[in-house]
């Protein structure tokens, strides 16, 4: 693999980090960052976690996460999908958010799970998957992805759009493509990233002031790490998609959804329904966090981390073997 770019300073994670290059079967160039390994006695030795990013995130910001599994024992891989963060952009303004249809990012899984030999990432392999990154996931582990359990953090399994809305959303954005417009940015009144534009106060993320900072910093230091608005493509995608992932057959592994009760960006009333119907998974709620409990207060992460390694661990070959 050829190394890449990886910016640990604004990451602020675990000393050996290291970012690839990898190259999806249609010619998309990605990155992924890869942090641990089983050769640092019980640092990363009870397996890895593969972290699929939300909308617009990055690499660098899921560095702190990474240190965090590793005091756990864990080693974590994470990806840049197309259209963010280093890899390739799909359009000719590198601040819109694109993709032409919701299963090319399954090429982006695909490029990842053929490098996780080469990276020589210690087995078994779990996945921790948040927001746009957790219906990436879901379509992945129906199609046969090989993890042995898996953790959702706020799944976009739905779209927090007012009901009365939805039709009306559905319907201009698919007019928006048939007019040849679905490269063109959503109107509104952020054209820069969310993060980077917001103020802390009132903002949908996080209620920890000092996370909000890190995300921040990141953005001033890197700013092509940057990604605005999802185009009209994006959003007639990702409405296309959330239905066809709520009919989808589920995967018979063990999952554990995580979803804050001040979720405001993702429909946790979808989340719900499709948790009612997986035999395997189980809803747990975050009293008082927002969309990304990673990077909530240090009570809200600790305790996410803490029960997540460990519904790993409960799943893992240590409990076979006691």
């Amino acid at each position: 693999m050829i190394p890449a770019p990886l910016f640990n300073d604004i990451a602020e994670g675990p000393a050996g980090g290291a970012a690839f290059w990898l190259t999806a079967a249609d010619g998309v160039r990605l990155r992924i960052g890869h942090w641990g390994g089983g050769n640092r006695g019980n640092r990363g030795s009870r397996g890895s976690i593969l972290i699929f990013t939300g909308r617009t995130e990055m690499v660098e910001k899921y560095g702190r996460t990474a240190g965090a599994l590793l005091e756990r024992g864990y080693s974590c891989v994470v990806i840049d999908w197309r259209g963010q963060g280093l890899a390739d952009r799909l359009t000719d303004d590198p601040v819109t958010g694109h993709v032409r249809r919701f299963t090319d990012y399954q090429l982006d899984v695909a490029a990842l799970t053929d490098a996780l030999e080469a990276l020589g990432t210690p087995g078994p392999h779990y996945l921790l998957a948040h927001s746009m990154g957790g219906a990436i996931g879901l379509r992945a582990l129906a199609g046969g992805l090989k993890v042995r359990a898996a953790c959702f953090s706020a799944p976009m399994w739905g779209i927090a759009i007012p009901a009365h809305l939805r039709p009306l959303a559905r319907m201009g954005a698919r007019l928006a493509v048939g007019l040849g417009l679905a490269r063109r940015r959503l109107p509104g009144k952020l054209s820069d990233s969310y993060v980077a534009a917001m103020p802390f106060e009132g903002n949908d993320l996080t209620g920890d002031p000092q996370m909000f900072a890190y995300m921040k910093r990141q953005l001033a230091a890197h700013p092509e790490l940057a990604l605005g608005h999802p185009s009209f493509g994006w959003l007639d995608a990702a409405l296309a998609e959330c239905p066809h992932l709520r009919a989808l057959p589920l995967p018979a592994l063990p999952a554990l959804i995580w979803l804050g009760s001040c979720e405001r960006v993702v429909d946790a009333a979808a989340i719900r329904r499709l948790v009612a119907r997986w035999p395997g998974a189980r809803l747990s709620l975050l009293n008082g966090a927002r969309h990304e409990a990673l990077f909530e207060t240090p009570e809200i992460r600790t305790h996410m981390l803490d029960e997540t390694c460990g519904f790993f661990a409960r799943h893992g070959p240590e409990a076979e073997n006691p």
